[in-house]
């Protein structure tokens, strides 16, 4: 608990909890709207391709992350997305409401959300030791999938009680305590002005793509690169699952059956970033793959067999080898990877890994509507298997040793000046 009386660390955490908080209340009653007002599984879809679009535009955020100091951008997303959020409950108010302006809202959202979370990353490593960084990220981990197990299971019951709207202003207030949070929130100043003196104001147009050319080479000049093929096609197929759940669900008992499964996933991430230290003994080449078939096939049972509530708990069960990898490879990037680059690297690979999740989401929306919303949710599971195939046939992936043994060379990273040169050359 050493970690928990650095009060920086306190408060970030504090923040992120009550950050993520209001975006589990937000994705519950946003999707479930959306699909209300919309009628079926396609406005879902398309409300899931708006609102992953911008994930995968993230790296655009990168060089901005890397120059703007890191407090002032997490005060000012939160601020924004509490006031972005009200327009919902007034337009509802005022007897206007319609799908079209939550499909607006949503994807501006998303956003603002692109510039909050990397910063959340960024903060870390100017807080924490390199030692710590595991157990922060887990710290972080557990608060983002322990919240989401709560507030998405939770918000999933009040859609039912309390309608959507209601949960727009709840959602609104969470944003402004983050906000007023990360007020208190102080970087070690020496820390602080290293990132001003890189960032400074902005430098001109040559200079931001500049950066940007940096973070794509660095990360597809290593194995990072290699990594994210399996991480697409399995995105694609997460991007087409989250889109029809709510009609997945709705066809084994309503809203509250949708928040039972997004707890789920929450639980699954949980768990597995709980136990990421331990995953993290074990070879993780031969582990990962191992992990993620296994999680394949949880969620194609999921899908297929009639007792709802035991579905609801494989599908649980195979988010937990995703909770556990994702912990130790950002703990590992925050590490390795010089901090004046990090933003850079870490929304790029972010943008790479996600950009097949708002595709995934129109397509699996689309095909609902032709086929069934079971069918297509026991397809997607295939998307885990995917990964596993990848991480077999690549000898490097197959490969990777303990955790604690991982380092850039690993990954093919050499951050000397002069390689960084090269790379961007």
């Amino acid at each position: 608990m050493r970690i928990l009386k650095n009060k920086n660390f306190l408060f970030l955490l504090l923040g992120r909890i009550v950050s993520n908080m209001g975006d589990s209340i937000y994705y519950v009653a946003a999707m479930w709207l959306v699909y209300t007002l919309g009628g079926n599984a396609f406005y879902s879809g398309l409300a899931g391709f708006l609102t992953l679009l911008p994930q995968s535009l993230q790296f655009i955020t990168g060089p901005f992350v890397d120059r703007w100091p890191v407090r002032r951008t997490l005060i000012i997303t939160q601020l924004l997305q509490a006031i972005l959020i009200l327009i919902i409950p007034i337009a509802y108010y005022f007897g206007v409401l319609t799908v079209q302006i939550v499909l607006i809202v949503m994807p501006i959202v998303a956003f603002i959300e692109q510039f909050a979370y990397p910063s959340q990353s960024k903060a870390l490593p100017l807080i924490l030791s390199k030692e710590e960084l595991v157990k922060g990220n887990s710290y972080f981990s557990f608060a983002y999938q322990g919240i989401d197990l709560v507030f998405n299971a939770l918000s999933g019951v009040l859609v039912a009680f309390v309608g959507a709207v209601t949960l727009y202003l709840v959602d609104s207030v969470t944003f402004a305590v983050a906000a007023i949070l990360f007020t208190i929130l102080k970087i070690p100043s020496s820390a602080e002005q290293t990132v001003s003196n890189e960032k400074g104001i902005v430098q001109g147009i040559k200079k931001y793509f500049s950066d940007l050319k940096e973070g794509f080479s660095i990360v597809f000049r290593s194995l990072m690169a290699t990594f994210l093929i399996g991480s697409i096609v399995a995105n694609f197929a997460i991007g087409g699952a989250l889109a029809i759940l709510p009609a997945f669900a709705d066809e084994r008992g309503g809203s509250e059956i949708y928040g039972f499964y997004l707890a789920a996933m929450s639980t699954g991430g949980l768990i597995g970033a709980l136990f990421a230290a331990w995953m993290g003994k074990f070879r993780v080449g031969v582990f990962s793959i191992i992990a993620f078939l296994f999680g394949a096939v949880c969620w194609i049972l999921s899908a297929t067999i009639p007792w709802t509530y035991i579905a609801i708990v494989l599908y649980g069960i195979a988010w937990i080898p995703v909770g556990g990898t994702n912990v130790i490879f950002a703990a590992t990037v925050q590490s390795v990877v010089p901090n004046r680059l990090l933003g850079r690297v870490g929304s790029v690979s972010a943008s790479m890994g996600t950009i097949a999740m708002p595709l995934g989401s129109l397509a699996g929306g689309y095909f609902a509507t032709i086929t069934s919303s079971t069918l297509i949710f026991a397809l997607t599971g295939l998307g885990l298997a995917f990964v596993s195939i990848v991480w077999i046939l690549h000898p490097k992936l197959r490969g990777l040793p303990k955790a604690d043994e991982l380092s850039p060379e690993r990954f093919g990273l050499d951050f000397t000046e002069e390689r960084v040169r090269n790379m961007v050359d």
